[in-house]
């Protein structure tokens, strides 16, 4: 019987001789070759995937994916493919991978050179003369490649840089495939949809790329939250839809929908299939063990998406302004709020209180904008939880989130990744994961999710509510606008009490809805014509007026934010500083300062820092409305210089009532929300001019997106 190898030679030589053989010629050759060394073994050649940017072989034994292959042309530069972008990404994405010309193969494992064999050369005829030993060595070769076994992983830095580089992938064959047009109905639906109900001009050719990284990272934090929740039994794509948790119903129609027979056709389906393999394979167990059992100083989660994100596209990161939000911010503003609705509310549970309103409405309803992976959200269940186990009352726990907390609690999201992991993560709080207690004790803290509970995580763009003509929708539309409509009911009929969060930055604002640009118009008008109004538009500034709204149509409450802190100051923003005046009874600010744009120095000349990795200074205010008429609200302030590490160190031991506050009382024309203290006078006439040079030039920079909220 002839040797494979011999077989493939010789094919190849006859397809050579015609002259007109191409690389394409020669695929069917190779994955003969790879099928016949094994009879188990399947190699798929799928020439619609390969022209969106797939690799040419896919190397199955069984239903499982051994590897990839990628061929050039016989005498193509294997030099030149390996510095290739397309060869990089697949490098550090695929596991098992050969790169060939047909005569010479080169192995790669995790992304580094394993073997490299030459089966035969062209000689100055163009014949092809056999290497010493070649048929041996790439029989050797192959045999190994067939035969590699992945091996588990078993930390979340592997698991997100893994996942990230298979997403990227994914993304990149999505963008393909439209350029080539070769995007299936499917694809083409989700993208209309998402344009319509969520991001204005997504159809558009120059955000192409935007729609396939939301679909990109959609499909990847699906299945990992799929993965995550999945108890026992093979984890493959047919049950993983079944397995996303049913407090998503958004995500589990998704999933419905496109994870059926229609995957197997589309370019980007082979990928999701190898990233369904590496989830297969990740020791859940091993990568959730230190998932909130830290001193509840960090968060693993928002860790393992900023790892995800640096490995996805580490521009994209810096981009988006994707920083981690240290717990003790988030800490002090949850604690500080549960201090305000006991003090100045008279609602002695804080946020825990279960007061209704006479139309069976819960009282406190709490909001969070922006609120990417949950971070506050988190810290409000975590609150509330605490005092239970305080009066170790695990009896009336399932009770109360039941009736209670699942009923009061809200977040916005309008990114998909941070919307899968916000759901996950406070499903994984609620079944007790994040309790570090002996198994026996963690199950009576265990909420077990009904089929009617819903986590009231929304996807939605928060400062833009449905036009009225979204009725008759089919397909993804369907569920995109449904998902949104569930939105649009909180945005506008639910009495919010509390709003809490850290927005977005970017003075480039893509958001102009008639919505919230009607709501803008009002901390315009005192300025309306001046030169340059544009720092008005910043995303923060939006988040800020939505829920000043927000509060304003309750009648009364709470808002609670850090965001970036130069409406504190800035000319352009006296109106806006003029209507929260008017609008609330009481302004607390804690000016963080770090604005390392301007050069802040602490009074003493001694280091300032930021409390997150951006140059734009911040704050934390509270705006208080009591439901009361008052002419002007009262305003108390507190600077805060110094280290990160101090500034971590107050915000963890103090909240708003364990601070001596100054008060401020802001005048006409400027009504400054800043110290006018007189040894600081000159700093900050220093500040105020520069910050409205910085607010013309350097805020044009998206500043700093805390995705991990």
């Amino acid at each position: 019987m002839t040797h494979p190898i011999s077989t493939y030679l010789d094919s190849l030589k006859k397809k050579l001789a015609t002259g007109v053989a191409t690389e394409h010629t020669y695929r069917g050759t190779l994955a003969a070759l790879f099928e016949a060394m094994e009879v188990s073994v399947r190699a798929i050649n799928e020439p619609s995937r390969v022209a969106c940017g797939a690799p040419d072989l896919v190397i199955l034994q069984g239903d499982f994916k051994v590897g990839h292959v990628e061929a050039k042309d016989i005498g193509a530069s294997l030099d030149m493919a390996e510095k290739s972008d397309q060869l990089k990404r697949y490098r550090l994405a695929l596991e098992n991978l050969i790169l060939t010309d047909y005569l010479e193969f080169r192995w790669y494992v995790d992304g580094s050179p394993r073997r490299t064999v030459r089966l035969a050369k062209p000689d100055a005829r163009g014949q092809l003369q056999l290497e010493p030993d070649g048929r041996k060595h790439l029989e050797g070769l192959l045999k190994d490649f067939l035969a590699h076994e992945p091996q588990p992983i078993s930390t979340p830095r592997e698991l997100a840089e893994r996942m990230a580089r298979l997403t990227h992938l994914i993304r990149d064959v999505i963008v393909n495939a439209f350029e080539s047009e070769r995007a299936s109905e499917l694809l083409k639906g989700w993208r209309r949809a998402f344009a319509q109900v969520l991001i204005p001009d997504l159809d558009q050719p120059e955000n192409l790329g935007q729609f396939a990284d939301m679909f990109a990272q959609t499909l990847s934090y699906g299945l990992f939250s799929a993965r995550i929740m999945h108890q026992a039994g093979e984890f493959h794509r047919y049950t993983a839809k079944y397995s996303i948790p049913r407090t998503n119903p958004f995500l589990r129609d998704f999933f419905s929908y496109i994870t059926g027979p229609q995957l197997s056709d589309e370019p980007y389906g082979g990928f999701v299939d190898d990233l369904i393999q590496v989830l297969a394979m990740a020791d859940m167990h091993a990568i959730l063990s230190d998932f909130g059992r830290t001193t509840r100083q960090d968060d693993p989660m928002m860790h393992f998406y900023e790892t995800f994100l640096a490995a996805y596209d580490p521009k994209l990161k810096e981009r988006r302004g994707v920083y981690y939000t240290p717990m003790p911010v988030v800490s002090f503003i949850v604690r500080s709020v549960d201090e305000l609705l006991k003090s100045r509310f008279g609602l002695s549970q804080g946020l825990a209180d279960t007061t209704r309103l006479p139309d069976g409405t819960h009282k406190v309803l709490v909001l969070d904008p922006a609120v990417g992976t949950a971070t506050f959200l988190y810290a409000v269940i975590d609150l509330i939880r605490d005092e239970f186990m305080a009066r170790n009352d695990a009896g009336m726990w399932s009770g109360y989130v039941r009736e209670h907390l699942l009923k009061r609690i809200f977040g916005f999201e309008i990114m998909m990744a941070p919307y899968a992991v916000a759901h996950f993560k406070l499903a994984l709080q609620l079944a007790g994961h994040d309790l570090d207690l002996p198994e026996k004790q963690r199950a009576r803290w265990s909420y077990d999710f009904q089929a009617d509970d819903r986590i009231q995580v929304y996807l939605t763009n928060t400062l833009e509510v449905l036009p009225e003509d979204m009725q008759g929708l089919y397909g993804p539309m369907q569920f995109v606008a449904e998902e949104a409509k569930a939105a649009d009911e909180v945005k506008q009929d639910k009495p919010i009490m509390v709003v809490l969060g850290n927005p977005p930055y970017s003075v480039s604002s893509a958001n102009k809805s008639e919505f919230i640009e009607e709501l803008m118009d009002t901390y315009k008008e005192a300025v309306r014509d001046e030169r340059n109004i544009q720092p008005l538009s910043d995303d923060y500034i939006k988040f800020i007026r939505f829920a000043h709204d927000r509060i304003e149509r309750t009648g009364s409450g709470i808002v609670a934010m850090i965001t970036n802190h130069v409406f504190l100051s800035g000319l352009i923003h006296r109106g806006m500083r003029e209507e929260l005046l008017r609008s609330f009874d009481e302004i607390f600010i804690l000016n963080l300062h770090g604005n390392s744009l301007i050069g802040e120095i602490a009074p003493e000349n001694t280091k300032d820092e930021n409390v997150f990795d951006i140059r734009q200074g911040v704050s934390i205010f509270f705006l208080f409305k009591s439901g009361m008429r008052f002419e002007k609200a009262k305003v108390k302030y507190l600077d805060f210089w110094g280290s990160r590490v101090d500034k971590y160190k107050e915000l963890t031991v103090n909240d708003i009532s364990s601070r001596k506050w100054k008060n401020l009382s802001p005048e006409a024309p400027y009504y400054l929300l800043i110290n006018q203290d007189k040894s600081l006078a000159d700093e900050y006439n220093t500040f105020i001019e520069v910050t409205n040079i910085v607010n013309m030039f350097s805020m044009g920079i998206t500043t700093g997106r805390d995705l991990c909220q």
